[in-house]
């Protein structure tokens, strides 16, 4: 590593020169600490005993050689600050960490596992025609395993598991919440003190890999979490490092988040480098085909107002890490979780903008939800929430996100926000609204569970209720999902001629009647939220795709019935209250 790169902010690769590494036959141990006084390292291989690191001149950089270190030893450093505090931390650039309440490092090699992933990787796209259809999830509450003591599979026992039920259920990419280090369950992985570990909860890294290798052979993409803003504040992680505000800012106006972390001081190049490099590991060493940025709003304005400003050092750092995160892994997808209207997110940095390929609609998510709580005989008053994120969507590539967020802390299940008291009518809702996100323009993604119909929200220390697994809802959504992936005029969301208004919509009617386009084939999706059922004429005759309220799905009509399509001076569609379809002009 090129030290003045370092110092300068330029090195994507500081991880592999700092942590434990493996040099002949011996294991070098490098840290970051300038203003330290003294550093000592500590572990099995020295029987816990200090053996002193040598700082390379002044220039904070930190080594020391041991012959007897190995792989799957645990070891820490014991930083000697300036006032004369001494504090025992994990490594920064460790590469895997023992279990919670545990905080030791522990040495690995690299080379433990090989992947064979090498077609998938050569084929692999961020093309914005492609289908893009995302299971978000927390691998400890997805199932979870009565032979261990805390409920958890490891990574390579998930992939038996979770690659069969994505391909049965159209998924195409799986998103894991952060699986990086860290010391609080409940914080899901968004407090870290491992940016570099895998947590040990699931397994160590080459189990990882390993499933993450099992995807791509079965033609499954995998993201991750990255959280680039902010740091748990255990006193063995980043904080005050060296005995100094090395990693955060030193004034707690700015350094304290508002989830009780500290924040990043992204003005430092070697925080900076710290950062970059981590989220280039992640995509180089386990071979993930996207991050996805938590809190872009943190690093676009101070503290996320728009009314403080934009935060000139937290931008440059973020175009800098996108251009250089692209240049690396042209066909990996980086998706920002921004809920502001800052412009150009998804453009790329040479042309001004901020280099993320996707931009989560969180608009769309909040609007269309309040729209489907607020009671029908009110929804035309509220039609320019389902008409709005038309009129804007053509100025970045968003993807529609029901994520984690929405289904937890009181917020209800999906199904459960649905207007009214009677159960039938929120799944026949629910089943409109999905066909709604799935035929809107736009990427998807949704949280585990909600392909399930849940009727209760999400709960990190249990698992799925599973019972509703091969239900009418479950069933409905794995055939709207691979509907979704058959259909390119469904996913070429961003040609010019993909998507317009079709007749038949009346907002005072609370119906809505659209078209997407691509290739050969003209599709049609057509809406009625009103709780009557309501007449919908076509311009054309079409064939049936997919109904909502089919009997397999919890509805009342046969596949076979074809009296949902009138003629008489034209084509109408009968739909039902609260139902959708999907059609297909004939050619």
């Amino acid at each position: 590593m090129n030290k003045q790169d370092f110092f300068d902010g330029r090195v994507f690769d500081a991880y592999r020169w700092f942590g434990a590494h493996m040099e002949d036959q011996s294991v070098v141990f490098r840290t970051f600490a300038p203003n330290a006084a003294k550093i000592t390292v500590t572990g099995a291989f020295n029987d816990w005993q200090e053996d002193e690191m040598t700082q390379d001149g002044r220039s904070g950089f930190w080594s020391f050689e041991a012959p007897k270190a190995a792989p799957g030893q645990f070891y820490k450093y014991r930083v000697y600050a300036g006032d004369g505090t001494v504090q025992d931390h994990c490594d920064p650039y460790g590469f895997a960490m023992e279990l919670r309440p545990g905080c030791c490092s522990i040495v690995t090699d690299p080379d433990e596992y090989r992947f064979s992933d090498a077609d998938w990787m050569a084929a692999r796209t961020a093309s914005p025609d492609a289908p893009l259809n995302i299971y978000e999830m927390h691998p400890g509450s997805w199932m979870r395993n009565a032979d261990d003591e805390n409920g958890w599979y490891r990574y390579d026992e998930l992939a038996d598991r979770l690659i069969p039920y994505l391909q049965e259920n159209g998924f195409t990419h799986v998103e894991f919440l952060p699986l990086s280090e860290h010391s609080f369950d409940g914080s899901w992985g968004y407090q870290n003190t491992g940016f570099f570990a895998p947590t040990a909860r699931y397994g160590s890294p080459a189990q990882l890999k390993m499933l993450i290798d099992r995807l791509h052979q079965a033609g499954l993409g995998a993201i991750m979490d990255f959280v680039p803003v902010h740091f748990a504040v255990d006193g063995y992680g980043l904080a005050k490092y060296d005995g100094t505000y090395l990693y955060e800012y030193p004034h707690p106006a700015v350094g304290e988040s508002e989830w009780g972390s500290y924040n990043f001081i992204h003005s430092r190049r070697e925080v900076r480098c710290f950062l970059q490099s981590a989220a280039n590991y992640w995509l180089t060493e386990f071979h993930f085909d996207g991050l996805r940025m938590d809190a872009v709003s943190r690093l676009i304005y101070w503290q996320g107002d728009p009314a403080r400003g934009v935060n000139g050092d937290t931008m440059d750092f973020l175009k800098n890490m996108n251009a250089g995160l692209k240049a690396r892994h042209p066909s990996a997808l980086l998706i920002a979780e921004d809920s502001t209207a800052f412009p150009g997110v998804t453009r790329p940095v040479a042309e001004s903008g901020l280099g993320f390929d996707y931009k989560w609609d969180l608009g769309w998510m909040h609007d269309t939800l309040e729209y489907l709580q607020t009671p029908p005989d009110e929804r035309p008053r509220d039609h320019g929430k389902l008409l709005f994120s038309m009129e804007y969507f053509p100025n970045e590539r968003y993807l529609l996100p029901l994520s984690h967020d929405e289904v937890v802390h009181g917020k209800a299940a999906i199904v459960q926000k649905m207007w009214g008291a009677e159960l039938d009518g929120k799944y026949a809702e629910a089943r409109a609204f999905y066909l709604y996100m799935f035929a809107h323009p736009g990427k998807k993604l949704n949280f585990m569970g909600n392909e399930l119909g849940l009727r209760t929200e999400w709960n990190e220390a249990a698992e799925l209720d599973w019972q509703y697994a091969g239900g009418p809802f479950h069933t409905f959504f794995a055939a709207l999902c691979q509907t979704y992936r058959r259909h390119p005029a469904l996913h070429a969301d961003y040609a010019p001629d993909n998507f317009r208004w079709a007749q038949g919509g009346s907002p005072a009617a609370c119906t809505y009647a659209f078209e997407r386009q691509a290739e050969d084939e003209r599709l049609l999706a057509v809406f009625n939220f009103s709780d009557e059922p309501q007449l919908v004429p076509l311009d054309a005759p079409a064939s049936l795709l997919l109904h909502t309220d089919w009997e397999r799905f919890g509805g009342s009509l046969k596949e076979n019935d074809k009296s949902f399509i009138e003629k008489k001076d034209g084509y109408f569609l009968k739909l039902p209250k609260f139902s959708a379809v999907l059609l297909k002009y004939d050619v």
